[in-house]
């Protein structure tokens, strides 16, 4: 079970469903039993637009023709899923001529229909896609967005073919396996990219970014959060609650959470870590901006580096992505260092935990390492 992702919508709910969603999620996961939508029934939730199928041919053709998205001749011949897709609806579309993904939001997660999410973030990553693709250092690294529907909360995107992402570094941290300078490349000339003030607004995510805020920055330092973290690894709670009782730490994560809330100069793909990392027989892509808004570039250069430590590479190694990131004059490895004790935090005490094979030792080393990377980052540089 592929938890990492199921946890993703949680912090898109409303603030006030947070602990009942969170709640239920857990109890799923660890103690319960998730019904998984297989792509094929979906919820039968009616949303004023239509549900795409991977059984239903007749009814993505009849979609498609109606947004005059097929050719002269061109028929529909197959609708399968493309990959996990725990989040949206995600569909392979085959045609006599040609494949592409067709990928759809609805006001629930795909794969856990019981956990709500808001339908409208495939906008936003739309949005993204327009407003790279004149940038061929980013663009050239993504998918090419090839239609967005508003209406039905649907997006045509290129078929990349078979794809796997890097959440496997979590079982088999190999260093060599993973592509750390493209993936710096491609970062940095994100970062770079500038922007006029009407791509700024419309790629604000305000709602996305308070609710990621909460997720990240405030709920997991809660001591009474609802979680249970003795039923993920036993002896987690105390951990936890050693940390939240330190002061310090707290009150810096809070500080480095309203950096994250201010308006920063660059755009950041906001989601930065191993699952949006894809290979292809032609190299390394990058998927799924839809936490995508104007920050600072170490937010997303410290959640690459959080990731390596928590897959369980070396700090050098991790380290490293600085030497590899061609980051502006102003940029701080510091900043980013503790950016990236806070993604470890998080990932470790929070409701998004990934599948790491760890034993309580490792997690309270890796939680010490995020108190050394929270409040002294300069002594690991």
């Amino acid at each position: 079970m592929h938890y990492y992702r199921l946890i993703i919508p949680v912090l898109q709910c409303k603030k006030t469903l947070f602990f009942t969603i969170a709640a239920t999620a857990l109890h799923e996961l660890y103690g319960g039993t998730f019904h998984e939508n297989d792509g094929t029934s979906m919820n039968e939730q009616p949303v004023g637009y239509p549900l795409l199928n991977a059984n239903d041919v007749e009814g993505m053709s009849r979609y498609l023709s109606d947004q005059g998205r097929l050719a002269d001749g061109e028929r529909i011949e197959e609708v399968s899923r493309a990959g996990e897709g725990n989040m949206n609806c995600t569909l392979r579309v085959r045609s006599n001529r040609r494949s592409f993904i067709a990928k759809q939001s609805r006001p629930w997660v795909e794969k856990y229909p019981s956990i709500a999410a808001p339908e409208e973030r495939i906008a936003m990553e739309a949005r993204f896609y327009q407003c790279v693709a004149s940038t061929a250092e980013v663009a050239t690294r993504m998918p090419q967005l090839l239609s967005f529907d508003r209406d039905s909360r649907v997006m045509l995107l290129e078929d990349l073919g078979d794809t796997a992402d890097f959440t496997h570094i979590y079982r088999d941290p190999s260093e060599e396996d993973v592509p750390r300078e493209a993936l710096c490349d491609w970062l940095a000339a994100l970062h770079r990219v500038e922007f006029d003030a009407a791509t700024r607004e419309a790629l604000e995510n305000r709602g996305m970014r308070e609710l990621n805020h909460e997720h990240i920055f405030h709920l997991p330092l809660l001591a009474d959060n609802g979680l249970d973290l003795d039923g993920i690894t036993p002896g987690l709670a105390a951990l936890a609650g050693t940390l939240i009782a330190r002061t310090e730490y707290v009150r810096t994560v809070e500080e480095l959470g309203a950096r994250y809330l201010g308006d920063g100069p660059s755009l950041l793909h906001g989601d930065f870590y191993p699952g949006s990392w894809v290979r292809s027989a032609d190299g390394v892509w990058v998927i799924d901006p839809e936490f995508c808004f104007f920050g600072p570039g170490e937010f997303d250069v410290g959640i690459c580096v959080g990731h390596f430590l928590l897959a369980g590479m070396s700090l050098s190694y991790a380290l490293g992505v600085f030497d590899d990131y061609s980051g502006s004059a102003e940029f701080s490895d510091a900043l980013a260092l503790q950016f990236a004790g806070v993604e470890i935090m998080r990932r470790l005490i929070g409701v998004a935990q990934l599948p790491l094979q760890v034993d309580l030792g490792e997690k309270k080393r890796l939680l010490d390492l995020s108190q050394r990377l929270v409040l002294s980052p300069q002594d690991l540089l």
